[in-house]
């Protein structure tokens, strides 16, 4: 719940000219100092010095990245509403903001140039990879099928690479955040996503064994195609219980056991794969309740599985809460 002095607080902090034009343009991306000083055409200084108000006052958020750090509208409930109203409120056919959204677009526009050139240099071995197992499509639609109709409030990508299941399930979502460790890869991703105008999901950096969210924050988490290069599945399966809420899901998608060891010494696979055993009781271990039977599409060598656990632990202690 927001209160009287920290809506004060909000509109204090962008009671300001520079900040309005930040707000405006964070409401519309996530952008880093240096780019955010190319569209306002101000100093370095200056422009973290509004933007340093602007966090403080939970209008935005703040997302290190390697050496840069990103901002972008706040998710905090008690605050985002308020952003949200003000950006409303700020004429869009104004001069100078249509100057920045100008400039902003040659931002993107490089960024784009950027992303593009890295996936050409790893293209080829995406291609390889791919060409051994079913088409990446019939895996999305076997995946939307496996989670079903229900709206997701907060969803979570873990290693999510270019961004593709992030664009995937954007439809179904209130928010989503991918997290993944490689700048590189998280700049095609933020590409991707900007170039098709969604803004309910964003991308940061972060580690699966050390992810960057509150205990029992999401409703969704994914490892799509993550954990076989993971050297410690069940650390990672237990990080994504950990932030999982009530009720909420785990989906891996991942190869079932083979025998392609070129996986492991050209792409730096660290597991060739999993049996049905072998995540049923990491799932276990990580407090997870297996459920419904794990589905597969069958490739030529390699076949894609689906594994689901629901929170089981925190389900547990939800029903005596209701039985008390």
């Amino acid at each position: 719940m927001q209160t009287l002095d920290a809506l004060l607080v909000g509109l204090r902090a962008a009671g300001e000219h520079t900040r309005l034009r930040i707000l405006a343009l964070c409401a519309r991306g996530e952008f880093s100092v240096s780019e955010l000083v190319k569209i306002l055409g101000q100093s370095q200084p200056r422009v973290s010095r509004h933007l340093k108000v602007m966090v403080e006052a939970g209008l935005l958020e703040r997302l290190p990245e390697g050496a840069q750090v990103f901002f972008r509208v706040s998710d905090n409930a008690a605050v985002s509403g308020l952003a949200q109203a003000l950006v409303e409120l700020i004429p869009e056919s104004d001069a100078g903001l249509n100057r920045d959204f100008s400039r902003m677009q040659q931002v993107r526009d490089a960024r784009a140039k950027q992303a593009q050139d890295y996936f050409h240099t790893v293209a080829q071995s995406w291609d390889s990879i791919r060409s051994l197992y079913v088409p990446q499509q019939q895996v999305e639609t076997k995946l939307l099928e496996i989670l079903g109709d229900e709206p997701v409030r907060e969803l979570l990508d873990i290693g999510t690479g270019t961004g593709r299941i992030l664009e995937v399930l954007a439809p179904r979502v209130s928010r989503g955040v991918g997290i993944d460790l490689s700048k590189r890869m998280l700049a095609v991703a933020r590409s991707a996503i900007e170039g098709k105008g969604l803004t309910n999901i964003h991308v940061r950096k972060g580690d699966m064994y050390q992810l960057p969210l509150e205990d029992a924050s999401v409703d969704l988490a994914v490892l799509h195609m993550v954990l076989h290069y993971s050297d410690d599945p069940l650390e990672a399966i237990r990080e994504a219980a950990r932030v999982l809420r009530p009720r909420g899901r785990l989906v891996v998608v991942d190869f079932a056991a083979h025998t392609e060891e070129k996986l492991r010494k050209e792409f730096q696979h660290h597991r060739l794969g999993f049996t049905d055993g072998e995540i049923r009781q990491c799932f276990k271990s990580a407090g997870l309740s297996s459920y419904q039977k794990a589905e597969q599409l069958v490739g030529d060598p390699l076949t894609v599985k689906f594994w689901q656990a629901q929170q089981r632990q925190k389900l547990h202690a939800l029903k005596q809460a209701d039985e008390a």
